[in-house]
C-alpha cells in the first residue's frame, strides 16, 4: 500500500511539473516561447517616441507650441524639428496620437530594445551595429558625411579630407562622425568626444577644435546658427570620407522583430522621394533656434 501510495504521489507530481513548464508544443510543433509575438506598443492609440531634444536641425526643444512643435511628456517644454515633423506624418497617416519622450543619446537603443518607448525617430543612422540591436524602417532621410570649421580657419580652405591633418578635432559619442570618420584623417588630433551636438558645436565656437564631423542636416544647422562657421563638403573629391550607405542613410529604429510597427511607418516613408525629405529639412533649419546654447 505505501509504494502504490508513493507511485501516486509521484505521478501527480509529474504531471503537476509538465503543466507548470516553460514552453509547450503548439499545434504547428513549435513552441509557445517561439511564437510568442513583439507587440506593435500602439495597441492604445499612442506612438510613444524617443529623441534627445537638443539635436537641431533634427530634434530641439523651445519654450511653447509655436510653428506646430509637440508637449514633451513630463515636462512644461515643447520639442520640435525635422524628427518631429516626420511623426507627426508617420501618426496622422496612421490615425496615432504622438507622444514624444526626451532622454540622452545613449539611452534611446536600450530604451527601443526595453519597450519603454515604441520608436526612435532622432537622426539616427542605420548602421550595421545598430540594427543588431534594433529594426529600422525607413530611410526618411538621405545624409552625407562633412566637416565644419570657422570661416577664417586656416582649414577653411581645405578641399580633401587629407588637408585637415594636424587638426584638432571632435564629434559627437556614439556616432559614425567620432568612432569611423575621423580616425580616417591621418595626423588627426581627435579630442574626446562631445557629449551632445550642441556640445559638439560649442566646441568648435569656443576654439576648443579646428573643426568637427557631423552629417550635412546638422551641418546645414549650424551655420544657420552660427554665421561665423562654414561646411566642408568633400562629397566631389576622391579625397573624402569612405562610409557605407547604412552608416549616413537615417531612420527609424524599433524593437527587433516588431514587423507590425516598422510595416506602418514604412508605408508612409515609401511614399515620399529625396526631394520630399529635404524640403521637410530645410523648412525645420528655416524655424530652428538662433542658438544652439
Amino acid at each position: 500500500m505505501k509504494r502504490l501510495l508513493t507511485l501516486l504521489m509521484a505521478l501527480a507530481m509529474t504531471a503537476s511539473l509538465a503543466a507548470c513548464g516553460g514552453s509547450t508544443d503548439t499545434e504547428d510543433g513549435a513552441s509557445s516561447d517561439e511564437t510568442t509575438a513583439v507587440s506593435s506598443g500602439v495597441e492604445d492609440g499612442v506612438l510613444t517616441i524617443a529623441m534627445e531634444c537638443a539635436y537641431a536641425p533634427y530634434n530641439w526643444t523651445q519654450s511653447d507650441d509655436s510653428n506646430g512643435a509637440v508637449p514633451i511628456k513630463d515636462s512644461t517644454e515643447y520639442a520640435n524639428g525635422y524628427d518631429v515633423m516626420m511623426a507627426k506624418k508617420i501618426c496622422e497617416a496612421n490615425g496615432w496620437e504622438l507622444e514624444i519622450v526626451r532622454t540622452d543619446w545613449d539611452s534611446l537603443v536600450p530604451g527601443v530594445q526595453s519597450g519603454v518607448y515604441d520608436a526612435v525617430i532622432a537622426g539616427q543612422s542605420m548602421t550595421a551595429d545598430r540594427m543588431e540591436q534594433v529594426d529600422f524602417a525607413g530611410p526618411y532621410y538621405y545624409a552625407s558625411i562633412v566637416c565644419v570649421t570657422k570661416a577664417d580657419s586656416p582649414y577653411a580652405s581645405a578641399t580633401g579630407i587629407s588637408d585637415l591633418s594636424g587638426g584638432s578635432c571632435t564629434a559627437q559619442i556614439a556616432t559614425i562622425w567620432y568612432d569611423s570618420m575621423l580616425p580616417q584623417i591621418e595626423g588627426a588630433q581627435i579630442q574626446p568626444a562631445a557629449e551632445t551636438a550642441p556640445a559638439m558645436l560649442m566646441a568648435l565656437e569656443t576654439g576648443t577644435v579646428d573643426f568637427i564631423c557631423t552629417d550635412m542636416p546638422t551641418a546645414m544647422g549650424a551655420v544657420a546658427a552660427y554665421p561665423d562657421m562654414t561646411i566642408l563638403d568633400f562629397s566631389d573629391s576622391d579625397d573624402n570620407f569612405v562610409a557605407d550607405e547604412g552608416d549616413i542613410n537615417i531612420g527609424v529604429s524599433v524593437m527587433k522583430g516588431n514587423t507590425e510597427l516598422k510595416d506602418a511607418i514604412d508605408s508612409v516613408l515609401s511614399t515620399m522621394t529625396a526631394d520630399d525629405f529635404n524640403a521637410m529639412m530645410d523648412e525645420a533649419i528655416a524655424i530652428q533656434p538662433l542658438s544652439e546654447g
